[in-house]
């Protein structure tokens, strides 16, 4: 579905894993399967909602993680929909044996939750932010990950992940408060992307927080006399692989927007796609190869390039090259 950019309005600043915890309240009211599980910080990953409602269907299993994956598999295979969140970096690095063998192996409703994901996560530093994680679940059987660009997004897949998700999923948010500006009656569907700016010279595909980035970034470049289209893959598996085809026949450069190590993230399974089926000139925005360091939100993405006026330069840049 495509919407016109003059649509967007931000409502306000909202942080993506308040949506998390909004919609898993949601869909528990509708689904008396659901359970939550938790890893001692309830509050941080937005759980505290579903906690306050259906306190006998919430389960703190303390710092455990590989735990509690465990206990959700058992609880899947028991006619359970268990959602069991913590911050990314261990909800699905710590945990990845438990998850392949476990839940992808067995095809199981385990709904994942992955907190502070990326680099705007800020002072917690390296240690506790998330750039591997799309990599690692791209890589397992079965899983779909979904990556939300808003509060409101958060919220429509969290609930997506029960209602048009039947296997594992991995729903990947942040902590930080973003622009909240994605419609909310613009349907969300699992696997299918969302063209949220029309241009004829360049598309921006982009994932997540750097959503808004990209159309900031299209807004720069617009007033250079560069059209861009921008493209919102709100679910990394499966990949809508026809509208990034689509992009590139249209506008013949893709340039890919991501919050996540350049190594198999969006950037990777976009260049998987064009190479096997549309080879176009590309490049990739995204952390490079290093991990990340404290400090603010604004300044780490000033400083590894994942703002807006980075992006409309190396969309601009590529351009040149094109032409030269």
């Amino acid at each position: 579905m495509q919407i016109d950019i003059g649509e967007l309005q931000k409502r306000g600043d909202v942080p993506t894993r308040i949506g998390f915890g909004r919609g898993l309240e949601t869909i528990a009211e509708i689904d008396n399967r659901v359970v939550a599980l938790g890893a001692d910080i309830t509050s941080s990953v937005s759980m505290n909602f579903f906690q306050a409602r259906f306190p006998e269907r919430f389960f703190s299993l303390g710092i455990a993680e590989q735990n509690i994956m465990g206990v959700a598999a058992g609880m899947a295979l028991s006619g359970k929909i268990p959602f069991a969140a913590t911050y990314g970096v261990f909800s699905a690095l710590r945990t990845t044996d438990q998850i392949r063998v476990s839940i992808c192996y067995n095809n199981i409703p385990v709904k994942i939750g992955g907190a502070h994901a990326g680099i705007s996560v800020g002072p917690d530093g390296a240690t506790h932010q998330a750039l591997e994680d799309i990599a690692v679940m791209r890589a397992l059987p079965n899983m779909t990950i979904l990556s939300p660009c808003d509060a409101t997004q958060a919220a429509q897949a969290t609930e997506a992940a029960v209602t048009q998700v039947p296997g594992p999923a991995y729903i990947r948010f942040g902590r930080e408060a973003v622009p909240d500006f994605i419609p909310e009656d613009l349907p969300f569907v699992p696997g299918k992307a969302q063209k949220l700016k029309d241009g004829s010279d360049l598309t921006l595909i982009a994932t997540g927080h750097m959503i808004w980035e990209a159309l900031q970034a299209a807004k720069i470049l617009d007033k250079e006399g560069i059209h861009v289209s921008v493209l919102n893959i709100h679910t990394i598996k499966p990949l809508d692989s026809q509208a990034i085809i689509k992009a590139a026949e249209s506008t013949g450069v893709i340039v890919t927007v991501e919050e996540h190590q350049l190594f198999g993230g969006l950037g990777s399974a976009v260049a998987e796609v064009l190479a096997q089926q549309f080879p176009v000139p590309m490049a990739m925005v995204g952390m490079p190869d290093c991990f990340g360091e404290s400090g603010t939100p604004e300044q780490l993405l000033k400083k590894y390039g994942l703002h807006a006026q980075n992006i409309a330069a190396v969309a601009k840049n590529k351009l040149q090259k094109i032409k030269s």
